[in-house]
Protein backbone atom coordinates (compact mmCIF):
# COMPACT_ATOMS: atom_id res chain seq x y z
CA UNK A 1 0.00 0.00 0.00
CA UNK A 2 1.36 3.40 -0.96
CA UNK A 3 1.45 6.00 1.81
CA UNK A 4 1.82 9.77 1.90
CA UNK A 5 1.86 12.41 4.59
CA UNK A 6 -1.64 13.51 5.62
CA UNK A 7 -2.06 15.90 8.54
CA UNK A 8 0.89 14.43 10.37
CA UNK A 9 0.07 10.76 9.73
CA UNK A 10 0.56 8.50 6.78
CA UNK A 11 -2.54 7.75 4.79
CA UNK A 12 -1.81 4.02 4.79
CA UNK A 13 -1.58 3.86 8.60
CA UNK A 14 -4.65 6.03 9.04
CA UNK A 15 -6.58 3.92 6.56
CA UNK A 16 -5.65 0.81 8.52
CA UNK A 17 -6.87 2.46 11.71
CA UNK A 18 -10.17 3.44 10.13
CA UNK A 19 -10.57 -0.07 8.70
CA UNK A 20 -10.10 -1.58 12.13
CA UNK A 21 -12.67 0.75 13.65
CA UNK A 22 -15.27 0.00 10.98
CA UNK A 23 -14.70 -3.73 11.13
CA UNK A 24 -15.78 -3.88 14.79
CA UNK A 25 -19.45 -3.13 14.23
CA UNK A 26 -21.90 -3.53 11.38
CA UNK A 27 -24.21 -0.64 12.19
CA UNK A 28 -25.96 0.34 8.96
CA UNK A 29 -29.73 0.22 9.20
CA UNK A 30 -31.57 -0.22 5.89
CA UNK A 31 -35.28 -0.10 5.30
CA UNK A 32 -36.50 -1.53 2.01
CA UNK A 33 -34.21 -3.16 -0.55
CA UNK A 34 -30.60 -2.68 0.64
CA UNK A 35 -28.20 -0.88 -1.66
CA UNK A 36 -24.45 -0.55 -2.02
CA UNK A 37 -23.39 3.04 -1.43
CA UNK A 38 -20.34 5.28 -1.49
CA UNK A 39 -20.65 7.65 1.46
CA UNK A 40 -18.44 10.50 2.66
CA UNK A 41 -18.72 12.13 6.08
CA UNK A 42 -16.46 14.94 7.30
CA UNK A 43 -17.51 14.52 10.93
CA UNK A 44 -16.31 10.89 10.85
CA UNK A 45 -13.42 11.92 8.56
CA UNK A 46 -14.09 8.94 6.31
CA UNK A 47 -15.11 7.95 2.80
CA UNK A 48 -16.36 4.38 2.49
CA UNK A 49 -18.07 1.84 0.26
CA UNK A 50 -20.82 0.15 2.27
CA UNK A 51 -22.32 -2.98 0.74
CA UNK A 52 -25.89 -4.26 0.92
CA UNK A 53 -25.16 -6.17 4.12
CA UNK A 54 -23.85 -3.04 5.81
CA UNK A 55 -20.22 -4.19 5.65
CA UNK A 56 -17.44 -1.75 4.81
CA UNK A 57 -15.77 -3.01 1.62
CA UNK A 58 -13.36 -0.08 1.22
CA UNK A 59 -12.56 3.06 3.16
CA UNK A 60 -10.08 5.89 3.34
CA UNK A 61 -9.63 8.87 5.64
CA UNK A 62 -10.56 12.36 4.49
CA UNK A 63 -10.73 15.72 6.16
CA UNK A 64 -13.37 17.63 4.18
CA UNK A 65 -15.57 16.38 1.38
CA UNK A 66 -18.37 17.64 -0.87
CA UNK A 67 -18.03 15.37 -3.92
CA UNK A 68 -16.87 11.87 -4.88
CA UNK A 69 -17.49 9.25 -7.55
CA UNK A 70 -16.73 5.63 -8.33
CA UNK A 71 -15.18 5.59 -11.81
CA UNK A 72 -15.87 3.00 -14.53
CA UNK A 73 -12.38 1.54 -13.96
CA UNK A 74 -13.28 0.78 -10.34
CA UNK A 75 -11.18 3.56 -8.85
CA UNK A 76 -12.59 6.24 -6.57
CA UNK A 77 -12.26 9.95 -7.40
CA UNK A 78 -12.55 12.05 -4.24
CA UNK A 79 -11.10 14.93 -2.28
CA UNK A 80 -9.02 14.59 0.87
CA UNK A 81 -9.67 18.21 1.81
CA UNK A 82 -10.92 21.43 0.20
CA UNK A 83 -8.05 21.64 -2.30
CA UNK A 84 -6.64 18.15 -2.96
CA UNK A 85 -8.35 15.70 -5.33
CA UNK A 86 -7.09 12.15 -5.78
CA UNK A 87 -7.93 9.05 -7.77
CA UNK A 88 -7.35 5.93 -5.70
CA UNK A 89 -7.46 2.25 -6.61
CA UNK A 90 -9.34 -0.36 -4.54
CA UNK A 91 -6.00 -1.31 -2.96
CA UNK A 92 -5.39 2.30 -1.92
CA UNK A 93 -2.82 3.27 -4.54
CA UNK A 94 -3.00 6.91 -5.61
CA UNK A 95 -2.78 7.03 -9.39
CA UNK A 96 -3.63 10.73 -9.87
CA UNK A 97 -3.58 13.81 -7.69
CA UNK A 98 -4.34 17.51 -8.14
CA UNK A 99 -3.89 20.28 -5.56
CA UNK A 100 -5.85 23.43 -6.45
CA UNK A 101 -3.93 25.46 -3.88
CA UNK A 102 -0.60 24.84 -5.59
CA UNK A 103 -1.32 24.58 -9.32
CA UNK A 104 -2.31 26.72 -12.28
CA UNK A 105 -1.79 30.13 -10.74
CA UNK A 106 -3.50 29.63 -7.38
CA UNK A 107 -0.39 29.79 -5.22
CA UNK A 108 -1.03 32.19 -2.35
CA UNK A 109 -4.74 32.52 -3.18
CA UNK A 110 -7.72 31.39 -1.14
CA UNK A 111 -9.34 28.55 -3.02
CA UNK A 112 -11.68 25.67 -2.24
CA UNK A 113 -12.98 22.87 -4.44
CA UNK A 114 -16.52 21.61 -3.91
CA UNK A 115 -17.11 19.85 -7.24
CA UNK A 116 -15.19 17.82 -9.79
CA UNK A 117 -15.97 15.30 -12.51
CA UNK A 118 -14.02 12.83 -14.65
CA UNK A 119 -14.98 13.53 -18.25
CA UNK A 120 -15.35 11.09 -21.14
CA UNK A 121 -12.10 12.28 -22.75
CA UNK A 122 -10.14 11.46 -19.58
CA UNK A 123 -9.77 15.06 -18.46
CA UNK A 124 -11.00 16.14 -15.05
CA UNK A 125 -13.33 19.08 -14.54
CA UNK A 126 -12.47 20.99 -11.36
CA UNK A 127 -14.53 23.88 -10.00
CA UNK A 128 -12.54 26.43 -7.99
CA UNK A 129 -14.43 28.63 -5.54
CA UNK A 130 -12.48 31.81 -4.78
CA UNK A 131 -10.99 32.07 -8.28
CA UNK A 132 -14.59 31.44 -9.40
CA UNK A 133 -13.76 29.33 -12.42
CA UNK A 134 -14.27 25.94 -13.99
CA UNK A 135 -11.16 24.30 -15.41
CA UNK A 136 -10.61 21.07 -17.28
CA UNK A 137 -7.19 19.53 -16.77
CA UNK A 138 -5.36 16.55 -18.25
CA UNK A 139 -3.49 13.84 -16.37
CA UNK A 140 -0.52 16.21 -15.93
CA UNK A 141 -2.70 18.99 -14.52
CA UNK A 142 -2.45 21.15 -17.63
CA UNK A 143 -5.50 23.32 -18.27
CA UNK A 144 -7.25 22.58 -21.56
CA UNK A 145 -10.36 24.68 -20.89
CA UNK A 146 -11.33 27.48 -18.53
CA UNK A 147 -14.72 29.11 -17.87
CA UNK A 148 -15.27 32.10 -15.60
CA UNK A 149 -18.26 32.01 -13.24
CA UNK A 150 -20.47 34.91 -12.24
CA UNK A 151 -20.42 35.65 -8.50
CA UNK A 152 -21.42 38.87 -6.76
CA UNK A 153 -19.21 38.57 -3.68
CA UNK A 154 -16.62 35.87 -4.17
CA UNK A 155 -16.11 33.52 -1.24
CA UNK A 156 -13.96 30.37 -1.43
CA UNK A 157 -16.40 28.43 0.73
CA UNK A 158 -19.70 29.45 -0.86
CA UNK A 159 -19.16 30.40 -4.51
CA UNK A 160 -20.27 26.94 -5.61
CA UNK A 161 -21.39 23.54 -4.46
CA UNK A 162 -22.00 20.75 -6.97
CA UNK A 163 -21.31 21.37 -10.65
CA UNK A 164 -21.81 18.95 -13.52
CA UNK A 165 -20.84 19.14 -17.17
CA UNK A 166 -23.84 18.31 -19.35
CA UNK A 167 -24.01 16.17 -22.47
CA UNK A 168 -24.39 19.34 -24.57
CA UNK A 169 -21.07 20.69 -23.29
CA UNK A 170 -22.64 23.23 -20.93
CA UNK A 171 -22.13 23.36 -17.17
CA UNK A 172 -24.88 23.25 -14.53
CA UNK A 173 -23.68 25.16 -11.48
CA UNK A 174 -25.18 25.35 -7.99
CA UNK A 175 -24.12 28.71 -6.52
CA UNK A 176 -24.52 28.31 -2.77
CA UNK A 177 -23.56 31.77 -1.55
CA UNK A 178 -24.92 35.22 -2.26
CA UNK A 179 -26.17 34.11 -5.66
CA UNK A 180 -28.49 31.43 -4.23
CA UNK A 181 -29.09 30.35 -7.78
CA UNK A 182 -28.63 27.52 -10.24
CA UNK A 183 -27.09 28.61 -13.53
CA UNK A 184 -26.33 26.84 -16.77
CA UNK A 185 -23.25 28.22 -18.54
CA UNK A 186 -22.29 27.44 -22.10
CA UNK A 187 -18.75 26.53 -23.08
CA UNK A 188 -17.78 30.19 -23.36
CA UNK A 189 -19.14 31.15 -19.94
CA UNK A 190 -22.41 32.72 -21.12
CA UNK A 191 -25.39 32.13 -18.84
CA UNK A 192 -28.07 30.36 -20.87
CA UNK A 193 -30.47 29.34 -18.08
CA UNK A 194 -31.03 30.43 -14.50
CA UNK A 195 -33.23 29.48 -11.57
CA UNK A 196 -33.24 31.57 -8.39
CA UNK A 197 -33.54 29.28 -5.38
CA UNK A 198 -33.61 31.81 -2.54
CA UNK A 199 -31.78 29.25 -0.39
CA UNK A 200 -28.22 28.03 -0.06
CA UNK A 201 -28.55 25.48 -2.83
CA UNK A 202 -26.27 22.42 -2.92
CA UNK A 203 -26.92 20.46 -6.11
CA UNK A 204 -28.62 20.50 -9.50
CA UNK A 205 -28.95 17.59 -11.92
CA UNK A 206 -30.26 17.87 -15.49
CA UNK A 207 -32.74 15.07 -16.15
CA UNK A 208 -33.35 13.21 -19.41
CA UNK A 209 -36.71 14.98 -19.80
CA UNK A 210 -34.96 18.37 -19.77
CA UNK A 211 -36.08 19.29 -16.28
CA UNK A 212 -33.67 20.08 -13.45
CA UNK A 213 -33.64 18.25 -10.11
CA UNK A 214 -32.39 20.51 -7.32
CA UNK A 215 -31.18 19.73 -3.79
CA UNK A 216 -32.21 22.91 -2.04
CA UNK A 217 -29.64 22.92 0.76
CA UNK A 218 -31.00 24.85 3.73
CA UNK A 219 -34.34 25.07 1.95
CA UNK A 220 -34.99 21.57 3.39
CA UNK A 221 -36.59 20.25 0.22
CA UNK A 222 -36.06 18.72 -3.22
CA UNK A 223 -37.66 20.22 -6.31
CA UNK A 224 -37.87 19.40 -9.99
CA UNK A 225 -38.35 22.43 -12.24
CA UNK A 226 -38.98 22.65 -15.98
CA UNK A 227 -37.23 24.95 -18.44
CA UNK A 228 -39.63 27.76 -17.56
CA UNK A 229 -38.73 27.46 -13.87
CA UNK A 230 -42.06 25.97 -12.83
CA UNK A 231 -41.95 23.38 -10.07
CA UNK A 232 -43.41 20.13 -11.42
CA UNK A 233 -42.45 17.82 -8.52
CA UNK A 234 -41.14 18.29 -5.00
CA UNK A 235 -40.49 16.63 -1.67
CA UNK A 236 -41.06 19.02 1.22
CA UNK A 237 -39.35 19.21 4.61
CA UNK A 238 -41.92 17.19 6.57
CA UNK A 239 -43.79 15.46 3.75
CA UNK A 240 -42.26 12.00 4.24
CA UNK A 241 -43.74 10.02 7.17
CA UNK A 242 -41.37 10.01 10.14
CA UNK A 243 -38.63 11.85 8.24
CA UNK A 244 -37.59 15.51 8.40
CA UNK A 245 -35.41 16.83 5.60
CA UNK A 246 -32.56 18.96 6.92
CA UNK A 247 -29.71 20.25 4.72
CA UNK A 248 -30.47 18.53 1.44
CA UNK A 249 -27.18 17.98 -0.39
CA UNK A 250 -26.79 15.48 -3.25
CA UNK A 251 -29.86 14.39 -5.21
CA UNK A 252 -30.06 11.90 -8.05
CA UNK A 253 -32.74 10.48 -10.32
CA UNK A 254 -31.97 6.78 -10.38
CA UNK A 255 -32.31 4.44 -13.38
CA UNK A 256 -35.47 2.97 -11.84
CA UNK A 257 -37.08 6.43 -11.82
CA UNK A 258 -36.78 6.89 -8.08
CA UNK A 259 -35.01 9.83 -6.45
CA UNK A 260 -32.08 9.62 -4.03
CA UNK A 261 -31.96 12.34 -1.36
CA UNK A 262 -28.92 12.91 0.87
CA UNK A 263 -30.21 14.30 4.16
CA UNK A 264 -27.26 15.97 5.89
CA UNK A 265 -27.38 17.43 9.44
CA UNK A 266 -30.73 15.73 10.11
CA UNK A 267 -29.79 14.27 13.49
CA UNK A 268 -29.98 10.69 14.69
CA UNK A 269 -33.77 10.57 14.46
CA UNK A 270 -33.55 10.80 10.65
CA UNK A 271 -31.91 8.63 7.97
CA UNK A 272 -28.90 10.07 6.17
CA UNK A 273 -30.08 8.69 2.81
CA UNK A 274 -33.62 8.41 1.49
CA UNK A 275 -34.95 6.92 -1.76
CA UNK A 276 -38.46 7.84 -2.85
CA UNK A 277 -40.52 6.84 -5.87
CA UNK A 278 -42.40 9.22 -8.15
CA UNK A 279 -45.38 9.15 -5.77
CA UNK A 280 -43.04 10.13 -2.93
CA UNK A 281 -43.32 6.79 -1.20
CA UNK A 282 -40.19 5.95 0.78
CA UNK A 283 -38.74 2.73 -0.68
CA UNK A 284 -35.30 2.71 0.99
CA UNK A 285 -33.43 4.49 3.76
CA UNK A 286 -29.90 4.26 5.14
CA UNK A 287 -28.91 5.29 8.64
CA UNK A 288 -25.58 4.72 10.38
CA UNK A 289 -24.71 7.11 13.19
CA UNK A 290 -22.17 4.80 14.82
CA UNK A 291 -19.62 4.67 12.02
CA UNK A 292 -20.69 7.92 10.36
CA UNK A 293 -22.11 11.13 11.76
CA UNK A 294 -24.32 14.13 11.25
CA UNK A 295 -22.17 15.67 8.50
CA UNK A 296 -22.61 13.22 5.63
CA UNK A 297 -23.13 15.31 2.47
CA UNK A 298 -21.80 12.83 -0.11
CA UNK A 299 -23.49 9.63 -1.19
CA UNK A 300 -23.68 7.77 -4.49
CA UNK A 301 -25.49 4.49 -5.08
CA UNK A 302 -23.09 1.96 -6.60
CA UNK A 303 -24.74 -0.76 -8.67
Amino acid sequence: MRSFRFFGLTLSLLATSVCGLFAEDNSSVHTGRPRKVLVGDYSAKALALVNEKGDIEWQTPIRNIHDAAKLPNGNILFQTDWTEIVEMTPDHKIVWKYDAAKQNGNEGKRVEVHAFQRLANGHTMIVESGPARIIEVDADGKIHKQVALKVEHSNPHTDTRLVRKLDNGNYLVAHEGDNKVVREYDGEGKIVWEYKTGTKVYSAIRLKNGNTLIGMGDGHRVIEVNKEGKTVWSVEEKELPGITLAWVTMVERLPNGNTLIVNCHGGENNPQLVEVDSDKKVVWTFKDFRRFGNSLPVARIVE
